[in-house]
């Protein structure tokens, strides 16, 4: 893990990149925190209380990613967490929920980024990737999820999917990527000219 951490240094330095990383356990919150620009608190810790508490007293931005099964209500008593800490730095992640559907990895909560914005002065992030699990489903999900008021998005980008380590069925090639980047860029554009 200490390896782990010093080349994410390395390569933060070199490339002046802002990193974003989940933190797993308590026991390496203080490593990651000192690394990272943003603390992910995954799905499968939303509701690790000792978790949100520790980050919540790390004064680091948090990445909250909401659980599998998780309500949006769940989602905001989870924040108030870290929030209880005075860490206001934190953002609402929508990553998709499980449900009796089967041909997508999860359900994309898309009331859920508009329920969110109307709801909470949090920012909300949209992650489509980890959401339905399909390259292709990837960049209308994107799109959607900033008609309907997502503040970021996280996409999986893999410079040659079909060989990726791990997700590479949901991650778009550099060539895809750029395109969506483009298309989003003028949906946004479009969006700020209507306001």
């Amino acid at each position: 893990k200490e390896e782990g951490l010093r080349i994410l240094e390395e390569v933060k330095r070199a490339f002046d990149l802002r990193i974003v990383t989940e933190v797993m356990d308590i026991e390496t919150l203080p490593a990651v925190a000192a690394v990272a620009d943003m603390i992910q608190i995954g799905a499968r810790n939303m509701q690790n209380f000792s978790l949100l508490e520790a980050a919540g007293r790390a004064r680091r931005p948090v990445l909250l990613k909401r659980g599998m099964s998780a309500t949006i209500e769940e989602l905001f008593m989870a924040a108030e967490y870290l929030l209880s800490l005075g860490n206001y730095d934190v953002c609402l992640c929508e990553r998709g929920i499980r449900t009796f559907e089967t041909m997508t990895r999860n359900t994309f909560d898309l009331s859920a980024v508009v329920m969110i914005k109307h709801y909470s002065h949090l920012p909300v992030i949209a992650d489509p990737s980890h959401a339905v699990g399909i390259d292709w489903a990837v960049p209308p999900l994107a799109k959607a999820s900033l008609m309907a008021g997502a503040d970021g998005l996280i996409i999986e980008v893999h410079p040659d999917p079909d060989r990726a380590w791990s997700d590479g069925q949901q991650s778009l090639n550099f060539e895809e990527y750029a395109r969506l980047a483009a298309e989003l860029k003028e949906l946004a554009d479009w969006q700020a000219r209507r306001r």
